[in-house]
Order: structure tokens, then sequence, then C-alpha cells
């Protein structure tokens, strides 16, 4: 499961917002199921910031952000993201794609 989180944050908060995002980074990374994560700036647009994470699964990632150590750490510049759908499947060649279906039982 790959989570893309983006961020808009103002020039002059860069650095600060840098060393935020590296310690919420850090808070996941910690957490059992996480795989592997990237932090990154866009080249053309430098207020637009991206942490991307990988998880063994979503009940993983989902666990992780009930963490303590995450909500302490990491849950306050996460609740800066912008407002879009960030969790995905991956959709590698020869796996089974996500269904959409109503998922409780009547």
């Amino acid at each position: 499961m790959i989570v893309v989180n983006r961020f808009r944050v103002p020039e002059t908060d860069g650095e600060a917002f840098r060393a935020d995002l590296q310690r919420a980074h850090d808070a996941l990374a910690a957490r059992p199921g996480y795989v592997a994560g990237t932090m990154g700036r866009n080249v053309d647009d430098p207020e637009l910031w991206l942490l991307t994470t990988t998880w063994e699964h979503v009940g993983a990632y989902r666990r992780a952000l009930s963490s303590y150590d995450v909500k302490l750490h990491a849950v306050a510049t996460l609740s800066r993201a912008l407002d879009e759908p960030s969790a995905y499947e991956s959709a590698d060649p020869g796996t089974d794609l996500n269904i959409r279906a109503t998922r409780s039982i009547g």
C-alpha cells in the first residue's frame, strides 16, 4: 500500500517544515508494517512538498496512525496535507486490484 501526502508550504516556512516532515517520517518509519518512505519538494513549485510511504497493507498504516508516537510526532504535520485521497494500492502487473463494493454486511 502506498500513501501519498502533498503539502502546500510557504517558502519562508520551508526549512521548519522540512524538519517537521522528517520527524513525522521518522515516527511512521518506526511502526510495524512500514516498508519505505521518501520526502520531496517539487522542482518547479518549491511550496509543494511530498511525503510518500509504503506499507505492507492498509491495516499496518491505519495502526501506525493510531500509535501514541505517531500522534505525538506526526499527526500535526500530516494534518497539514492537501485535502485529497492519499492511499493507493499497488497496480503492478499481476496484482489484484481492489473492487469498489459495499463492505458492510446487510
